[in-house]
């Protein structure tokens, strides 16, 4: 069973700010998608995990997700990956098996359990570019 929705609320307005400051290290990522509705830009802390040309992403808090239907009416977003802005395609769903082989081991123990996650989504790359440095 996936994390309840009830705690989405508490973590929009309080982890997922601290989170958004912390991304760029390890999986820990900053998708941006377009609220679907407002139009507004917004920025979502995800773990995901790239293999070439594919990033996949563990729904923990299930497939019915507002970032998730953002992507999926605008056909993609973007998103900031260990120094790389990367252009997204659409999601597609991902089976529980072949979601849970592309998360490295530590974290697929987790997933597996407490978490019980059972939904995944990948999203083809269609570009990467490196963030600009301050310098």
């Amino acid at each position: 069973m996936p994390i309840t929705q009830r705690i989405i609320p508490i973590n929009r307005r309080v982890l997922n700010p601290l989170m958004l400051r912390l991304t760029g290290h390890g999986s820990l990522v900053d998708l941006e998608h377009v609220g679907r509705r407002s139009g507004t830009v917004r920025h979502t802390p995800l773990l995901a995990f790239r293999a070439g040309g594919t990033v996949t992403i563990a729904l923990t808090y299930g497939p019915d997700v507002e970032w998730l239907a953002n992507l999926r009416a605008a056909g993609g977003g973007r998103m900031l990956m260990r120094g790389e802005i990367l252009a997204l395609g659409l999601p597609s769903e991902l089976g529980t098996s072949a979601g849970l082989a592309r998360v490295p081991p530590p974290v697929r123990v987790v997933l597996r359990w407490p978490v019980r996650c059972r939904d995944f989504v990948e999203l083809p790359v269609r570009s990467a570019r490196p963030t600009a440095t301050a310098g």
